[in-house]
């Protein structure tokens, strides 16, 4: 896997047309005429199903003895408070503590930079099994940004919070919104602890920007987004099963209801042709090329 550097707002010689992230919001996302002629690990029908829903769910992709070493490291990195890490109270999402002092003012939410907290991350996103359905979905050059996700999601009992509809384009700034992001489900993820929820196709829907809050945040309160909502989807996830999902596509997630933490390590990869617009905190971190 080679690091690369910040990357310069031109390629071939001309100008780089990036994307407006929040016009982005609003457009949908065309889908390619057809799969690349030779598919490296999907299917047909998994190539289109992933186009058409803006999401795909392999079921027990990540190794037993991989996932068993990625949860021991998250466990000690929660334990130890290990940074860095982002706390539920610095986010004031709804059910969080209102403060860092008030009681599980504590508590985590995240811990960032996954890659570098163990070889056991960076191993298994050299992995074939991954790195091919990546390239199969993305073209043959597959980068992996450090700047965002690159995390493990910690969603703790007590005091968890809900997340509401958003797209994670609305963090990102690139050329075009065609990322993808990888949620890899370490523990058993049900509805009752606070599985994502998606929607289906909604990467390919076009939206108004009234239909966003400030924050670009899908607005609950409205008939029209009602509707769409109305369609959602849970992801519940057993030990070792890896979501794929569309940077556009519109996700959700509860709080944790149940007494036992959930974890997730989520990452999001590009096409390596997709730069990150200078300047943007998307270009303020080296990245990974995969092999």
């Amino acid at each position: 896997m080679q690091k690369r550097g910040n990357h310069p707002g031109k390629q071939g010689g001309g100008k780089c047309q990036f994307m407006d992230s929040v016009a982005d919001l609003l457009d949908p996302v065309p889908i390619p005429a057809s799969p690349p002629e030779r598919l490296r690990r999907l299917s047909v029908a998994e190539w289109e199903r992933f186009h058409g829903d803006g999401f795909l769910v392999f079921r027990q992709l990540l190794p037993a003895a991989v996932r068993e070493q990625m949860l021991a490291v998250t466990l000690d990195g929660v334990e130890q408070e290990i940074g860095p890490v982002e706390y539920e109270a610095e986010l004031h999402y709804p059910g969080a503590p209102a403060s860092l002092a008030a009681e599980g003012g504590r508590t985590i939410r995240r811990l960032k930079q996954a890659h570098s907290r163990h070889s056991v991350f960076t191993q298994w996103l050299c992995d074939r099994e991954l790195t091919d359905r990546l390239a199969d979905l993305l073209g043959p050059r597959v980068v992996m940004p450090l700047a965002h996700h690159n995390c493990i999601m910690t969603k703790q009992p007590k005091f968890s919070s809900d997340t509401g509809w958003h797209q994670d384009v609305r963090y990102w700034a690139y050329q075009r919104p065609d990322l993808i992001s990888v949620w890899i489900s370490l523990v058993p993820e049900r509805v009752e602890n606070g599985c994502l929820r998606v929607i289906h196709g909604s990467h390919r829907m076009s939206f108004d920007r009234s239909r966003f809050d400030d924050s670009l945040f899908f607005r609950g309160n409205l008939p029209e987004n009602q509707a769409v909502i109305a369609n959602a989807v849970p992801v519940e996830l057993d030990p070792g099963d890896v979501l794929f999902f569309h940077a556009k596509t519109l996700h959700s997630a509860s709080r944790n209801h149940t007494t036992l933490t959930k974890y997730s390590a989520v990452f999001t990869f590009r096409a390596a042709e997709n730069l990150p617009v200078p300047g943007t905190r998307s270009a303020e971190l080296p990245e990974l090329l995969l092999p």
